[in-house]
């Protein structure tokens, strides 16, 4: 399915938010704003959130320059972190950045042409991964998504979607009030991970009749994968995580709404990706056999983790944000209905 805007000039002004929390990735994060600065479309404004980490929050206020450098005032965690740079910001569309990853120069550009569109609440972008070392072998393309990047499968032009990533995702300045932002206390917090963007795109594309999400995979940025990543191990552990993720989502907005997009995935792009390696194998490359593999495997432990999840009984339901109603600078006045 094609995606075709009516009108692709007169972007709206925005704002790009990246949330912080770890000294170790000081350098990532410098790159990672550096990226912003040297975009195609002018006059960007960036927000740097710390999220409860003082050192670097001090750190931040003296080394970037034009730069704002805020406290996540929230709830501990990204959402929390997110919500807070939002409420600092000016923009008509707030764009999120990981502060591990790096846009490329025309990132906002792919993203921002679409909000010409009035039923448009929100863009994603593609997401590839930077690997530190070299790629393993064995590492199905199909799993991208395990270290936060697009995998195959996806559209290869921009498309209406269910929902994108928050590591490269932009919203309607006055959509993401309304609906009261992220989730404050669900959302990736340390080692818990559970789908808060996800969340965030079912919300916002219902709070408006016809409301889409598109997704632009000209819209890129890179995103880091450390060599502690790269293992087996961190692949098994958060292939489980996201289906337990993904059971808490279900019980927030429903299995339908909350599964739709992994069955298709699941009965289209992982039986062509097993299909693949095994003909690769066949055809002199050994590592095709392990990438197949590894898809079962990563399945089987994303099933074990919803199963999981649902059997453990997951009633957590936290309340829905609190809606801001728009007032004042720093609200969305974009095309809306």
């Amino acid at each position: 399915m094609s995606w075709n805007p009516a009108d692709l000039t007169g972007s709206p002004t925005v704002s790009v938010i990246i949330a912080a929390f770890a000294m170790e990735r000081w350098r990532d994060l410098r790159e990672a704003v550096e990226s912003v600065r040297t975009q195609t479309l002018p006059d960007v404004e960036t927000i740097v959130v710390v999220d409860y980490n003082p050192d670097l929050l001090d750190l931040a206020k003296r080394e970037l320059e034009d730069v704002t450098v805020v406290p996540n005032v929230g709830s501990k965690g990204a959402s929390g972190a997110r919500n807070s740079g939002v409420a600092a910001s000016h923009g008509e569309v707030v764009a999120f950045l990981d502060d591990d990853a790096v846009a490329f120069p025309a990132w906002l550009e792919g993203l921002l042409r679409h909000f010409a569109a009035p039923d448009v609440v929100g863009v994603g972008g593609r997401l590839i991964p930077l690997w530190t070392g070299s790629r393993p072998r064995w590492f199905p393309s199909e799993f991208d998504w395990v270290v936060g990047a697009s995998y195959r499968g996806m559209p290869e032009q921009a498309t209406p979607v269910r929902n994108v990533w928050s590591g490269n995702m932009a919203i309607r300045r006055r959509v993401f009030d309304a609906i009261g932002g992220f989730r404050g206390d669900f959302g990736k917090v340390g080692g818990r991970s559970r789908p808060e963007d996800t969340d965030l795109c079912l919300r916002a594309a219902a709070a408006r009749p016809g409301g889409t999400w598109v997704y632009e995979p000209a819209g890129v940025a890179g995103h880091r994968v450390p060599l502690k990543r790269t293992t087996i191990r961190f692949f098994l552990r958060r292939c489980l995580h996201e289906g337990s993720g993904k059971a808490a989502l279900a019980a927030l907005n429903g299995t339908g709404e909350s599964t739709s997009a992994e069955r298709l995935y699941t009965r289209r792009v992982l039986p062509d990706g097993v299909d693949r390696g095994l003909r690769d194998a066949a055809h002199g490359d050994a590592s095709g056999a392990l990438r197949s593999i590894a898809i079962a495997a990563g399945f089987s432990f994303a099933v074990a983790g919803f199963s999981a999840g649902r059997a453990a009984g997951i009633v957590h339901r936290p309340g829905l944000p609190q809606a801001r109603p728009p007032s004042g600078s720093g609200q969305a006045g974009g095309p809306e209905r």
